[in-house]
């Protein structure tokens, strides 16, 4: 099949402000791109020209770029419109076999509904109203924009449970199928053999709640049995020397350690050799350590927000619970060689791969309402 991807935001922003970056092959689009070469298919990757990488690279496949327009109303890092894709897509939108749109609140998916909605896929993680300017301009988009104008799309697969419970308040074409965004699993090696390690990894910042984690892994430290454990936390951010005083204080200093930002090949070792990912954010939608922690076959301790506690739950891969405490820190350590052994039954259903068929499989039996 002749695929085309559009996905006009490529990776995250900090503050409205999109940050500069080298290559865009780390992306989670980019990989699952892969996935459908890798199936046999001819791929097409659209994306907003603000997201470009300063530097030039080469790519596995087409990488189109479009030029945002009316900026003020309608900023690159939250909700991209352009005039150029539109023109693109009215004039193109026979080459190609499928249309996988990422996101239902986004303007490509709005066009691609009108222009070609019997090849169209709406592919969306969003599992509530977005907070921004009190959830108006988002119920907006779905109680009118989507309701009216997406209903004839093919099909809208959502990306976790939540995100399909709420999508189907909206749109009756949406899929009962979740796809996971996959990952290229091929980059990590799975171990059974751990040492007596946890591991953060994330932005030190607020949201994160890394400090809990923190002070629940002081309080493991100071029981007796404990006392040789250690905390690995990867990432940096204007929390850490915070972090480190209240790591100190709570007498844990010599057994936390800030690792600050290392090479994804060096992260994945420590990954692999930790009993287990610790994560407890507030809201967040997608956090890629979580199958990447799977793919390492190191089970997860985690709190319900990120959109993928479904299925850690549900396939036992690890603890969810809603204040997890010191309780939930001993019982992933005295069962870890089920929860790591169902990581590794599991890994295979992250892959690029795997999600790439899923929602080609979905596309074809489908059956578009005129």
């Amino acid at each position: 099949m002749n695929i085309l991807i559009v996905n006009q935001i490529l990776y995250t922003h900090t503050d409205g402000i999109i940050p500069e970056v080298d290559s865009i092959k780390d992306t989670l689009m980019y990989q699952m791109c892969l996935g459908f070469k890798e199936n046999g298919h001819d791929v097409t990757l659209a994306a907003a020209s603000e997201f470009r990488p300063v530097r030039d690279e080469q790519y596995d496949f087409e990488v189109l770029w479009f030029p945002s327009d009316f900026k003020r109303l309608f900023p690159a890092a939250f909700l991209p419109y352009s005039r150029q894709l539109k023109r693109f897509l009215k004039q193109n939108c026979d080459r190609y076999d499928l249309i996988i749109s990422k996101e239902v609140f986004m303007w490509a998916s709005a066009m691609l509904s009108s222009i070609c909605p019997e090849k169209t896929l709406l592919w969306t993680e969003q599992a509530y109203h977005q907070k921004k300017f009190h959830q108006i301009p988002s119920k907006i988009w779905f109680n009118v924009v989507a309701r009216l104008f997406m209903k004839r799309v093919r099909a809208v697969v959502p990306c976790s449970a939540c995100a399909r419970d709420f999508l189907k308040k909206y749109l009756p074409a949406t899929s009962d199928t979740i796809v996971e965004h996959g990952i290229d699993i091929d980059k990590f090696t799975p171990s059974a053999d751990k040492k007596r390690q946890f591991l953060v990894t994330a932005r030190l910042v607020e949201r994160k709640n890394v400090d809990k984690i923190i002070s629940i892994f002081a309080a493991l430290h100071r029981e007796p049995g404990y006392e040789d454990l250690e905390l690995l936390i990867a990432g940096r951010g204007p929390e850490e020397q915070r972090l480190r005083e209240l790591a100190a204080s709570e007498g844990a200093g010599d057994c936390v350690s800030f690792l600050g930002f290392i090479p994804q090949t060096v992260l994945r070792e420590y990954m692999s050799r930790s009993l287990a990912s610790l994560v407890n954010p507030e809201p967040e939608l997608n956090m890629v350590s979580v199958p990447e922690s799977i793919c390492c076959a190191t089970p997860l301790v985690m709190n319900e927000v990120p959109l993928s506690s479904w299925y850690v739950k549900e396939y036992s891969l690890g603890i969810v619970k809603k204040g997890w405490d010191v309780e939930e820190l001993k019982e992933i350590i005295r069962h870890n060689s089920d929860y790591v052994e169902n990581c590794m039954e599991y890994r295979t259903e992250l892959s690029t791969a795997k999600s790439a068929q899923k929602l080609v499989d979905i596309y074809q039996t489908s059956r578009y309402i005129c």
